[in-house]
């Protein structure tokens, strides 16, 4: 039986997964193992999980990954799946930023579906080089904004759809944090050495790790595309060769005005999103540190206060769901979500079917070209002292 013809049998299995960074010492590997097992459609059985060999090795080995199927590189991985009649079905790409270009080329040129972490690449070229790639091959391709999977997210955006608000007048959206208060990157720590590493991370700071998370949120839930900018980066603390906070005015299509705050050093505040809109006939304010509880304040009325499976909750929360009301969803669940979701847009391409609409609210390209591209118009924007910047595309 051809390659192909076995691997289209999607039916009845979970989806074979492959891993590309993720190893001994990385944070967000964990994260989207966990993700891809929470609604079991999906069964890690390959990976070339550091660029060091030996760690790669032993970390496969940690997971249970066959020594055969434990890479070296991702392109001895994509050659060699590509080639197995059971292959891989998709990969998640979990390693820093200048590391996620090539992994997506090597699978998604071999039609091996992808599931990348943010941002989409670390330099507009290459995201741009991507997007052309992507459509050719025609995969699945998802990135993970994963807020984008909360239930009251999504329910915010389908009210926002309805008219709930009216016209949007106003979207305030910030995220701060307070773990690069000090220069924890000088004390070894792998997470911040990377992450403020220009050669790593690009050219964005706190911009690209968490500013970027503000702004898709901002225009998925509003449905507006935000025009341009005007923004002013700080580094904050000294010797910091990238940006440890952002502040910026936003113009929105339609007329709408606003304002984005990310921060890495506003101690007090551990993972702060935020997300405050404002329209003609109401207002919603969404917290990620609170996600089960969703306000919605019509004008003239007193505020009202929906929770994630109560009373108020529609069926669009009702699908990003798992457990009953009183019970708390939050940033793991929301990780599972986009996998959840990325499982059935993959299993219905292999039984040739339509997938569920309902699944196909996962960010992808088309949101990866626009975070990069909302980072090169915030960086050319505070070079020219946060100068009104338009941003491409």
């Amino acid at each position: 039986m051809a390659i192909e013809a076995m691997r289209a049998a999607a039916a009845g299995r979970r989806l074979r997964l492959g891993m590309v960074g993720g190893g001994q010492g990385a944070f967000i590997g964990g994260v989207h193992r966990i993700a891809a097992r929470i609604d079991d459609r999906y069964e890690l059985v390959a990976g070339a999980l550091s660029s060091d060999p030996a760690r790669a090795k032993a970390s496969a080995a940690e997971l249970h990954i066959a020594p055969d199927r434990a890479y070296e590189d991702f392109e001895q991985m994509a050659e060699r799946e590509a080639a197995r009649p059971d292959g891989i079905d998709v990969v998640a790409i979990v390693t820093p930023n200048h590391r996620h270009a090539a992994p997506i080329r090597a699978f998604a040129s071999r039609g091996i579906h992808v599931v990348c972490d943010k941002p989409l690449a670390h330099r507009l070229e290459d995201a741009e080089s991507l997007a052309a790639l992507l459509a050719e091959a025609g995969i699945v391709f998802g990135l993970t904004h994963n807020y984008t999977g909360y239930p009251l997210v999504r329910q915010a955006r389908d009210m926002v759809a309805d008219g709930a608000l009216g016209a949007l007048r106003v979207v305030q959206v910030e995220y701060p944090q307070d773990w690069l208060t000090t220069a924890l990157e000088q004390t070894g720590q792998k997470q911040a050495a990377w992450r403020t590493d220009p050669e790593r991370s690009g050219a964005a700071g706190c911009l690209g790790d968490i500013g970027t998370h503000a702004f898709n949120l901002a225009e998925f839930v509003s449905g507006l595309r935000c025009e341009s900018l005007a923004a002013e980066l700080t580094r904050f603390v000294p010797g910091r060769r990238v940006d440890d906070h952002a502040q910026m005015l936003l113009r929105f299509a339609g007329g709408a005005r606003g304002m984005l705050w990310s921060s890495q050093v506003a101690p007090g505040n551990e993972n702060a999103l935020r997300l405050r809109l404002y329209g003609e006939k109401g207002g919603l304010d969404w917290s990620q540190e609170q996600p089960n509880a969703l306000l919605h304040t019509p004008f003239g009325e007193p505020p009202r206060l929906i929770r994630r499976a109560g009373a108020g909750a529609t069926a669009v929360a009702a699908h990003a769901s798992r457990i009953p009301a009183g019970h708390p969803e939050g940033y793991l669940e929301g990780f599972a979500q986009i996998y959840r979701d990325l499982a059935e847009q993959i299993a219905a391409r292999l039984d040739g079917r339509a997938p569920d609409p309902a699944s196909l609210l996962v960010p992808g390209i088309a949101e990866g070209l626009r975070g990069m591209r909302f980072i090169a118009a915030a960086l050319e924007s505070s070079r020219r002292d946060a100068a009104w910047t338009a941003i491409a595309g």
